[in-house]
């Protein structure tokens, strides 16, 4: 019974239910993440690079003929033994044009070279092929010392078109005011970190679920803020 209630909180992390509040502080965002996916999801086709892909958490949502993992070689990724292919943080080990689709969720700020990065996702998608990406704005340091970038609506843009992707599509995730409900979770998060797993999962509910609870009445019932949010999501075609 202990290993299906662990496997379940470690569900509700990335797909988020009716009780997710209660055990993931980062409701908000991973609901809004886990939507947007699913509504774009259609655009993906074929054979699909998961870069950056981590435990593959949104695996189910595709209907493709071919997913393939592909995460940063390191310690930590090797004992996950998630991913398909690793690779060295520079050249994706495949050959030009391999893949109809790539997916890259919250991944490009990580990444301090984005130029390349992004010319070798064009690279490894075949022409008319399509990028799935997302990215944060409005969040703090993580994954330190490997967190470089925030990207606005207008750079995020700029980087996929100069590097031969038309944007079809744009989202700007929690542009209300649940995106300040998310912040104080992140921040109570982070302060209120204890050494034991029992105490952590416990502060969850009884400080961490009331705030996610309000931030998402806030959400529907106060003006909307499309220059404050929280993520973005975008749909882009290689072009040429």
């Amino acid at each position: 019974m202990i290993t299906a209630l662990r496997n379940w909180v470690c569900t509700q992390q990335f797909t988020p239910g009716a009780f997710a509040p209660f055990v993931n502080p980062f409701y908000l965002a991973r609901r809004g993440l886990w939507k947007a996916i699913r509504s774009n999801a259609g655009a993906i086709r074929g054979a699909v690079l998961d870069v950056g892909c981590g435990t593959k958490p949104y695996r189910a949502l595709f209907d493709v003929s071919e997913y393939v993992g592909m995460d940063i070689d390191n310690e930590m990724t090797r004992q996950r033994a998630s991913a398909d292919v690793l690779y060295d943080g520079t050249r994706f080990p495949f050959e030009d044009g391999r893949f109809d689709a790539v997916l890259c969720n919250q991944v490009l700020e990580h990444i301090f070279t984005p130029d390349t990065f992004v010319a070798e996702i064009r690279r490894v998608l075949a022409p008319g092929g399509c990028l799935l990406l997302t990215v944060p704005f409005v969040w703090d340091e993580h994954e330190q010392p490997w967190d470089y970038a925030r990207y606005s609506s207008f750079g995020l843009r700029s980087l996929l078109e100069r590097h031969g992707f038309k944007v079809l599509r744009q989202e700007k995730l929690l542009a209300d005011a649940s995106v300040l409900f998310q912040m104080l979770n992140a921040y109570l998060f982070k302060v209120t970190r204890a050494r034991s797993p029992f105490f952590n999962l416990l502060l969850i509910p009884v400080l961490m679920a009331p705030v996610s609870l309000l931030g998402w009445l806030a959400g529907v019932v106060l003006p909307r803020n499309p220059d404050l949010f929280l993520d973005q999501v975008v749909v882009a075609e290689r072009t040429g």
